[in-house]
């Protein structure tokens, strides 16, 4: 039996980790709180990349493991697969979404508390797919670009 937790139920415990930690325990250390979310997101990548790979024989590569990110595991989180795959064939990867659900709600407003909040959200997925690669053996550094919400490309 699969279990699930309703989207509204995660979109508000994100606000609420971003939140407690950027205006709580991390007030005047935004660096600080950003690590402390992003290792939040690590070991959410990491304890469902376990449970989502656990039947699955091990990747022969990178690229494989990649693919499997792009269309199972994120199709299992977001219900969507990555819209967009693109390398450079030398280790970089870029993951484009279109619509990412977690910006689906954000304000468009471009005021530089909005865009702190919503690169201060962007934290937790980085560290989503940095604990997923890493599960599948692949350490990296995972950081993300907005161009036009809710677009967001992880690299």
């Amino acid at each position: 039996m699969a279990r699930e937790v309703a989207e509204s139920c995660v979109d508000s415990l994100l606000t609420e980790i971003v939140s407690s930690y950027c205006t709580r325990f991390y007030v005047n250390k935004p660096e600080l709180a950003a690590r402390r979310i992003e290792a939040i997101g690590y070991q959410v990548g990491h304890q469902l990349c376990e449970r989502y790979t656990m039947e699955r024989p091990r990747f022969t590569d990178h690229l494989e493991a990649i693919k499997f990110l792009c269309k199972d595991f994120w199709s299992e989180l977001f219900k969507k697969q990555i819209d967009n795959l693109k390398t450079n064939h030398r280790g970089t990867f870029v993951l484009q979404d279109n619509k990412f659900r977690w910006l689906s709600r954000m304000s468009a407003e471009t005021s530089s508390a909005a865009q702190d909040t919503t690169s201060m959200l962007l934290y937790f997925p980085c560290g989503i797919i940095r604990g997923a690669l890493s599960t599948l053996g692949i350490p990296c550094a995972v950081s993300a670009d907005i161009s036009i919400l809710p677009a967001c490309k992880f690299h």
